[in-house]
């Protein structure tokens, strides 16, 4: 919804007795910040105040997309902590819900990133208990009274998708938070003895801070794993965590939720079409609160099995059960957005999304992406993003991660049997055969992706997979990596090997390697793994929230709100992955499994048979195209023996070599794919 950029000073550098003095910015629709600061001497950071109140302003300038219909700060009165915000305004378009916030008293000041569902529900309830005066309809107002109220355990209270900074002034106490899954951004360092929070990194480069790789995150690809970013000393709030900071510079991170799996031991006594129901309650629950705004609301629709179900169920509200969308009634305010690729690629999905859309009687709008559409923008793309990506595709959902869907998931769900679902039909026979079928796919699979695959049998590997109790879809995970090769020699001399693998093991903590190891099915390990790994740090990320607010739209994701999502995790996992046993006659390789089985099941009545039966299809833009083309001419141009060795780390050698097979691969693959298109 919009983005932060917030300062605190770590160290007092002397004192200011003339309170009255505190900044104020005006944003740009006209609107004053306004609130008192205590106290009359403070501690103040080494900056003037007219240059902090400048910079914080080229800062959220840095951030603008986030925020194109306003733009605030506030600084303290001693100069420490300055507030700034870049506004989309989504609920309350009025300058009432302009940030940053302020309580009565002057004691609480916030800036929020995000949607907070069900707020009208937690502010009357708040209204009767508190008589907390509300002075906007702002579903982010809701932060300030439950902290007065709460303290740091209001977190508990909030559903949506979010990040919030806060200062106390009070206990002179500053406050950062990111909602449970990170679909919202949140990276802090320090510059200066000072310590710098905002929504991308990029607001950091006008208060001072200066870009460098942090070499030893590349290595190991810790970037997409842990808390680390590409950049040097720049740092992600973990997903369902909070850090505070006081008045003497001391930061204390904390854990405030966490994804949980029952006993794998324990049988679960609900009926499938119990579970069916309930999972599709849940879900439409889900989706009805996310349709809350003061501005119209589309669905992103490819030809697959989430999205479809997404706009399904929102047309079933809206149409059967009278649920405002965007504040607006009647199917005739939906719109489907897809994008189209080249038919001929393979993977262009956009007429199974527009049968879709067909089907439910709503507009549909494609984007067509061709190769000249993908060079054009390639570079802003990147620019949001923050990282790299290992394709061209710039979209996410979450559902994967919930409800079982990779491949990658297989291996790992008929690795032990399953005794919440006794019934399951899979045998310990029928589970060795479609093993050994696995990971012939699975050599296939990286083969033809050109990936680097982790050898499992190594001692690091073979330890880091153990903790993990030994579970198999940390492999693909990180496999995604750049060669050791690809790396200068004296890398290796001053950080020592990498292992990516052992970087995936150490996300999790040692209570949840516990619980792997004695409690949850290797499936929910698995699904757990990637949850706080690829899906925060890349599906949500230049998938989802930057290639979203690069053009100031908010996305929303039903599938990982927390109630849904913990409702989800507690079901065993033959209902996730179903196996569909051999009939009488048949030999064990007629058996195949259905993915997401329970979502499949919940969403039946609101999708197409077409996506009821079609088979998943990852999603992703093409990376096949001709050689002397627009992209290979583009790579071409950055890939140069010059750019190489002025980053500093990277082997110009083996770049070269891999630009030579990586040309010769994909002039093989584009004439084999013209020749299938003939």
């Amino acid at each position: 919804m919009c983005g932060i950029s917030t300062v605190f000073a770590l160290t007092r550098r002397g004192y200011l007795h003339n309170p009255g003095q505190r900044k104020q910015r005006a944003n740009d629709s006209g609107y004053n910040s306004t609130g008192t600061d205590s106290g009359s001497a403070s501690p103040v950071s080494q900056h003037k105040d007219d240059d902090l109140v400048t910079s914080l302003d080229n800062s959220l300038g840095q951030i603008k997309h986030r925020g194109p219909d306003s733009r605030g700060q506030w600084i303290s009165d001693d100069g420490r902590i300055a507030l700034g915000h870049v506004r989309l305004a989504i609920n309350d378009l009025s300058l009432d819900g302009a940030q940053p916030l302020h309580n009565d008293e002057g004691t609480i000041h916030a800036v929020v990133n995000g949607e907070l569902y069900t707020s009208d529900e937690i502010r009357e309830e708040l209204a009767r208990k508190t008589k907390y005066p509300f002075k906007s309809t702002s579903d982010s107002e809701i932060v300030l009274a439950l902290y007065q109220e709460h303290g740091p355990s209001f977190l508990k209270f909030l559903r949506g998708e979010f990040a919030i900074c806060l200062f106390d002034s009070a206990t002179q106490t500053f406050f950062a938070a990111r909602d449970r899954y990170g679909v919202k951004p949140l990276f802090y360092t320090t510059v200066d003895d000072r310590l710098l929070v905002a929504s991308e990194a990029k607001a950091f480069i006008p208060l001072g801070w200066k870009p460098q790789w942090d070499v030893k995150c590349l290595m190991d690809e810790g970037w997409r794993q842990d808390s680390r970013t590409p950049f040097l000393g720049v740092h992600k709030v973990r997903p369902g965590h909070y850090f505070t900071c006081n008045s003497a510079g001391f930061m204390e991170h904390r854990q405030y939720w966490d994804s949980e799996y029952p006993d794998k031991a324990i049988p679960d006594l609900r009926t499938e079409g119990t579970i069916v129901s309930d999972v599709r309650e849940r879900l439409l629950d889900s989706i009805r609160i996310r349709l809350r705004a003061d501005v119209p609301v589309g669905v992103y629709l490819s030809g697959g099995l989430d999205s479809s179900a997404v706009a399904g169920m929102m047309c079933h509200l809206i149409q059967e059960e009278g649920v405002k969308s965007g504040g607006q009634s009647g199917l005739e305010r939906v719109t489907c957005f897809s994008i189209a690729f080249d038919q001929n690629s393979g993977l262009d999905e956009s007429e199974i999304a527009r049968r879709t859309a067909e089907h439910l009687g709503v507009k549909f709008v494609p984007k067509y992406m061709n190769e000249e559409e993908i060079v054009k923008r390639f570079e802003d793309a990147v620019w949001h993003a923050e990282h790299q990506n290992y394709d061209l595709n710039f979209v996410g959902e979450g559902a994967d991660e919930v409800f079982g869907g990779y491949p990658a998931h297989l291996r790992d769900f008929i690795r032990e049997s399953d005794p919440s679902w006794p019934v399951s039909g899979l045998s310990n026979e029928l589970r060795q055969y479609h093993q050994d079928l696995i990971d012939t796919k699975t050599a296939d699979y990286y083969a033809h992706r050109a990936l680097d695959p982790i050898d499992p049998t190594t001692r690091p590997s073979r330890i880091a997979l153990a903790q993990l109790n030994s579970i198999t879809s940390p492999l693909p995970m990180a496999s995604y990596r750049f060669p050791s090769s690809m790396f200068s020699p004296w890398t290796h001399l001053v950080y020592g090997p990498s292992f990516p693998l052992n970087v995936v093991a150490a996300n999790s903590d040692g209570r949840v390697r516990a619980l792997m190891q004695d409690k949850w099915h290797p499936l929910h390990s698995a699904l757990y793994c990637w949850s706080k790994g690829n899906l925060p740090n890349v599906l949500l990320a230049c998938l989802g929230d930057r290639a979203e607010m690069a053009h100031s739209i908010e996305g929303r994701v039903p599938f990982i709100d927390h109630k849904l999502a913990s409702f989800i995790n507690a079901i065993p996992p033959s209902l996730k992955i179903k196996y569909n046993p051999p009939k009488p006659g048949q030999d064990a390789s007629a058996g195949t499994f259905t993915e997401k089985w329970i979502l499949r099941e919940a969403a039946r009545p609101f999708i197409t048979d077409e996506i009821y039966y079609r088979k998943k299809h990852g999603y992703a833009a093409p990376t096949v195209w001709p050689v002397g083309g627009a992209l290979h001419n583009m790579f071409k141009s950055l890939i140069t023996r010059e750019n190489v060795e002025r980053l500093g780390f990277v082997a110009w050698d083996q770049v070269k070599c891999l630009w030579v097979v990586l040309s010769q691969k994909f002039d093989v693959q584009t004439a084999t794919v013209s020749e299938k298109s003939r």
